[in-house]
C-alpha cells in the first residue's frame, strides 16, 4: 500500500511539473490558465489531501523519534508511513514553489528565461532552484536597468 501511494504521488508531482513547463510555452490564455490551474493547484491540493491522511493514518509517536534533535528526527522518519507523509509535504510545497515562480515570470513585461534552468532544479532540489531563480530574475533586472541607462 505504501509503495503504491509513493508511487502514485511521485507520478502526480511529475506530471504536474510537465505540466508546468508546458504552461510556459502555451500562448492560449484559456489554455494557460487551465494547465496552470491543474498542475499549480489542483495537485498540490491532491497532495495535500493525501499528506493530511498519511499524517493522520500514521500519528503516534516513533520511539526516540521526534524534532529535537537530528537522531530523533532520524529516527521518526525511519518509519515508513512518516517518510512517506514527508515526501508527500516536499512534493507539494515544492511545485507550490514552482507554481509561484511559473506566475512570476510569466507577469507583464517579465521574462521567461530565469526559468529554464531554475524549474527543473526546483523539481529536483526545491530551495536551490528557488535560489537560482530569484538570482536569474535579479540579474536580468540588472541587466535590463544598464541597458535602459546607457539608452
Amino acid at each position: 500500500m505504501l509503495d503504491f501511494a509513493f508511487s502514485a504521488v511521485s507520478l502526480v508531482a511529475v506530471a504536474a511539473w510537465l505540466m508546468l513547463a508546458l504552461a510556459c510555452a502555451v500562448r492560449i490564455g484559456a489554455a494557460r490558465r487551465l494547465v496552470l490551474f491543474v498542475a499549480g493547484r489542483g495537485a498540490p491540493i491532491f497532495l495535500s489531501a493525501v499528506y493530511l491522511f498519511v499524517l493522520v493514518r500514521y500519528w503516534g509517536s516513533t520511539p526516540g523519534g521526534g524534532f529535537q534533535s537530528l537522531t530523533g528526527v532520524q529516527l521518526l522518519f525511519a518509519a515508513p508511513g512518516k517518510m512517506l507523509g514527508a515526501w508527500t509535504h516536499f512534493l507539494a510545497f515544492d511545485l507550490l514553489i514552482g507554481r509561484w515562480m511559473v506566475d512570476d515570470a510569466l507577469g507583464p513585461g517579465r521574462s521567461r528565461l530565469p526559468l529554464v534552468l531554475s524549474l527543473p532544479v526546483t523539481f529536483m532540489f526545491g530551495p536551490l532552484g528557488l535560489l537560482l531563480y530569484l538570482g536569474g530574475r535579479s540579474l536580468q533586472r540588472g541587466w535590463s536597468r544598464g541597458r535602459l541607462a546607457t539608452q
